[in-house]
This record gives C-alpha cells, structure tokens and sequence, in this order.
C-alpha cells in the first residue's frame, strides 16, 4: 500500500510540475504586452457535441472571459480578439443573426463586471454596418471603461484587415494628403488601431494555419502560434503556453542579431 500511494504521489507531482506555471515573472525575460488571438473552433466544438453552432458561439464567450481574467492576472496589457470577419457576412442569416443578437447581450450582461474589473474595451472595425442597438452599446461600453488600467480588450467585430486599409486610403484621399508625404507612420495613423501598439504575438486556435484578413498590417512581425485546441476549450493552460513558446523566441525585425562568443 505504501509503494503504491509513492507511485500516486510521484505521478502527481509530475503532472503539477507538467502543467504551465504563470509568466507573470518572466515577463521582463522576453515581455509579451499585446496578445491577438483568432477565436477559431466554436461550430466544430458544437458539432462534436450535436448542439446548434450558436452553441459553440456561447461557448466561446465563456472561453473569453476566462482568458482575459487569466491575461489580466499575468500582467498583459493588452488582448484583441477576432469575434466577427467583414467575411462572416456570407454565413447562413440565421447565425449572424444569432451572433449579433449574442453580441449585444454579451456586452449588456457583461459591461459592469468588466468595467469592475478594470477592462478597457475598444471596438475595431466597421461599427456603421451594424444595427444602431448595437452601436449605441458599444459606444456607452467603451465611453464607460475608457480610463480603465489593467487590461485592454480590443473586440475586432465586423472587422477586416483589407477592409481596414480600405477605410485608411479613402480617409487619406479624403484629407487632401499628399502621395509624396505618405509614410508607413502614416498610414498606421490612419488605421482602427492608430494609437495601439502592434500585437507581440497572434494566437491562433482550433489546428488553422492562415491569418484569415486578421491585423494584416499591425502583425507584420508578430510571432504566431497555433493550438489544434477548439476556442470554447481554450482557457489559462492554453495561454501560458502559447506566452512560454513566445518567450522562448528571438524576434529579429528583419535583423541579424550578434551572435554570443
């Protein structure tokens, strides 16, 4: 009996020591202050499960509220994440009516807990193309958590990287600018994300290996990082994770770094 409760032990241990233990102290090793992540997986969870792919949506809320707790806990300061592609549009009606009903009563069930908390919510994307309940929620959310200081949640709803260079090029057209004064700094002036700072990591689920019109612009050297793990399974193990496999990169910039002697 008592090898046995040693071998238990022991096996428990290893798995305690297996599982990812916080960055939070490693930040300053190789700092990961903005994270994006493409929520892929919500209809394949509900269809493994036999359950209507709304299902696997409101799922995937529950995965967010998790992963944004855990990323304020660990000290990053920023999350952006991909809820609705300008290409979602194209899906059945019935679902994108579901998704946009699911929206606005995410953010009205889910606003005084999140300013609570000190989340800073920010919209990217086209806010005109969705309905004015809509848009007005989403103006009071981000009015209410505007001074917010622990984390930022940038939500990317009805949002596309083509499009959102669209929507920079017409307003620089629009500004009278002219072609020989056009910059990089520029243009990024002239984007959604103007004021943000570029993602250190884009964090892809669900086993996908594309950007799928994703910060196209903002993540030209992001580091990526794919999870075969669905969205609404994805929760703190599966972020630290992906923090360690970032941290254990050498970003370059296009670079040649000195080589240690």
């Amino acid at each position: 009996m008592t090898k046995i409760q040693n071998l238990l032990s022991s096996r428990r241990k290893e798995n305690v020591s297996s599982q990812p233990q916080s960055v939070a102290a490693d930040q300053s090793q190789s700092p990961v202050r903005h994270i994006a992540i493409i929520m892929d997986g919500n209809g394949r969870w509900a269809t493994r499960r036999h359950l209507p792919r709304l299902a696997g949506h409101k799922a995937g809320v529950s995965a967010l509220r998790r992963v944004v707790e855990c990323a304020a806990d660990e000290n990053i300061e920023m999350l952006s994440v991909y809820a609705f592609s300008t290409e979602n549009w194209h899906r059945p009606r019935i679902e994108v009516d579901g998704l946009m009903r699911l929206f606005w009563e995410t953010i009205r069930s889910d606003l005084e807990k999140l300013h609570r908390d000190g989340v800073r919510l920010r919209h990217l994307g086209r806010l005109y193309d969705l309905a004015p309940d809509i848009q007005q929620a989403v103006r009071e959310s981000m009015d209410l958590t505007k001074d917010n200081k622990r984390i930022g949640l940038n939500v990317c709803f009805n949002y596309g990287g083509r499009a959102e260079l669209v929507d920079a090029v017409r307003q620089i057209i629009a500004d009278g600018r002219q072609p020989e004064t056009i910059s990089e700094e520029m243009i990024s002036s002239y984007l959604y994300t103007r004021d943000l700072p570029d993602p250190d990591l884009v964090i892809r689920t669900a086993g996908e290996m594309r950007v799928s019109n994703f910060l196209i612009w903002q993540s030209a050297y992001s580091e990526y990082y794919a999870t075969p793990t669905l969205w609404p399974d994805f929760g703190r193990e599966d972020l630290l994770e992906a923090v360690q496999s970032f941290q254990q990169r050498s970003r370059k910039f296009g670079r040649v770094l000195p080589t240690s002697v």
